[in-house]
């Protein structure tokens, strides 16, 4: 059996950053005579063992602002989502020692959306409204935004011909997806700015794992059941290969299935820590 790994995947640049700045400070707080708690809002990334791992080092999830207007003191983590700005408007008020692990791209939106908007013009994200990244990305801005997911909420869409637009996206937002989006928007005639803020890491991952699912007889997809960019990613291998599976760890995948494939893909999002894939690409190369 042929066992095709795609290059791309596991932690991207903004995850992996996200997660040693959590372990730096379990160093750093191991070292203090009087060691601080230390906090993550949200769980740091979309991988359960990955949080589970921080838990069992003291690493605690705050999950909500009420929670975190209760906390006294301790190291508080910002995940490479972000966060809306009434958490950082909180933050400056509390003495939390705060680390920001916001990835870079991230941050380059929320800059982006609040420069074009002091332009007057009117904000569009491609993107999940529900994700924690779209949300931090529409707080920035004071005006009404408009969250596009779908082809058919493009096409309803009607707006005042005379406010400009300027298009951003969700950092791990399916690229493909994105281009239909614009394309449907900007035959509507409008003024428009457009900005591909889809990560290259997110973008070279879907075009990846598209490619060896096109040419695998079965798809191996790796990823947290929460994690946005795994979920985007089987939707790509699933159009393309019928028999993809989407599992978490080794656990979730039925090798049985497997046995009668000549060759198989494996791919995984950009919260899967290497030693998951390490370890679901040397068991399904033993079949």
């Amino acid at each position: 059996m042929e066992v095709i790994v795609a290059k791309t995947a596991g932690f991207c640049f903004g995850v992996r950053r996200a997660v040693e700045q959590v372990y730096q400070q379990i160093e750093q707080q191991k070292k203090q005579k009087d060691p601080l708690p230390i906090y993550t809002y949200g769980p740091i990334i979309h991988n359960e063992e990955v949080v589970r791992d921080l838990e069992e080092k003291g690493v605690y999830v705050i999950d909500s602002k009420e929670e975190l207007e209760k906390l006294e003191k301790g190291v508080i983590i910002l995940r490479a989502h972000g966060v809306t700005r009434d958490i950082y408007d909180l933050l400056e008020k509390k003495e939390l020692v705060v680390v920001d692990a916001t990835c870079p791209f991230v941050q380059k939106i929320h800059k982006l959306v609040q420069k074009h908007e002091t332009m007057g013009r009117r904000i569009i994200i491609t993107g999940n409204g529900n994700h924690k990244e779209v949300e931090g990305i529409k707080s920035c801005c004071k005006q009404d935004v408009i969250i596009l997911e779908t082809e058919e909420e493009a096409e309803k869409i009607t707006l005042d011909s005379s406010i400009p637009l300027t298009i951003v996206s969700q950092t791990t937002f399916n690229y493909n997806k994105f281009k239909e989006l614009v394309e449907i928007i900007s035959k509507k005639g409008y003024d428009i700015i457009v900005l591909n803020t889809i990560c290259n890491a997110t973008q070279e991952r879907q075009e990846e794992a598209k490619r060896i699912a096109e040419r695998a007889d079965a798809m191996v997809v790796i990823g947290g059941r929460h994690s946005s960019n795994t979920q985007k990613l089987y939707e790509i291998c699933k159009k393309e290969c019928k028999n993809t599976y989407y599992i978490q760890t080794l656990v979730d995948l039925d090798l049985e299935v497997l046995k009668s494939k000549s060759s198989v893909g494996i791919t995984a999002g950009a919260s899967t820590p290497n030693n998951i894939i390490e370890e679901v690409h040397t068991n399904v190369r033993r079949i």
